[in-house]
């Protein structure tokens, strides 16, 4: 083969390429863009600010990771809002819609605080307020950490290990065989309390002042 020869098959390899190229499916072609830009950035993303007079993007916004972070339960309340506060706190702290109201007839009767959509089965998570203070979180949702760590599901010796000295016994009230386990903390008015079925295993919990933590049929 003749030296033009090559040269003319290596230019017809070379276009034939070049044309293969231009033809990259969109999506592979969309995907080896998006690399070669993240490689060129260097890791730096720019998303579109919102635009309007008194529009703050959200990366700038005062306090935006404190307002993400998750309200939990603890000995001392819920989130930002200590037990003895009244209930628009709690209404101003959660994320959602909170529903109930005092009696009108009894302001300082003992009322809950509901978040809503209420799940499927259960009541979730209720805020007891009574006497016009909040003073009781209850709480039958299986992903909800208990303060100190107990959890729906668990069984009484996991709760007797992860409370070590601190756990009281009790038996229920209503159902044969089953029990509570009230804890209460080293430090702090507050109480603890898991109730147990009749194996053992925590069904519910709830936390929050005496004498309400203590009341077995809650408002009722």
């Amino acid at each position: 083969m003749s030296s033009s020869s090559r040269k003319i098959d290596a230019c017809l390899l070379v276009l034939a390429l070049g044309l293969a190229s231009c033809t990259r499916p969109a999506d592979i072609a969309a995907h080896d863009d998006a690399d070669l830009s993240a490689a060129a950035g260097a890791g730096v993303v720019e998303a579109d600010a919102p635009e309007g007079p008194g529009v703050v993007p959200p990366a700038t916004v005062p306090h935006a990771a404190s307002a993400l972070a998750p309200l939990a339960t603890g000995f001392d309340g819920f989130g930002p809002v200590a037990f003895g506060a009244g209930p628009q706190a709690l209404r101003e702290a959660w994320p959602g819609t909170l529903e109930g109201e005092p009696d009108a007839s009894d302001p300082d009767a003992c009322y809950y605080l509901v978040p809503q959509p209420r799940p499927a089965q259960g009541y979730g998570t209720g805020f007891m307020i009574e006497g016009g203070r909040f003073v009781r979180v209850d709480v039958d949702q299986a992903g909800a950490m208990a303060p100190g760590g107990g959890r729906i599901g668990m069984a009484a010796s996991e709760i007797a290990t992860l409370y070590p000295g601190q756990v009281e016994e009790l038996p229920h009230k209503y159902v044969e065989g089953a029990s509570y386990l009230r804890v209460t903390p080293d430090s702090g008015p507050s109480v603890l309390v898991f109730e147990l079925d009749a194996q053992d295993i925590v069904q519910r919990w709830r936390v929050g002042l005496p004498p309400q933590v203590d009341y077995v049929e809650g408002c009722g």
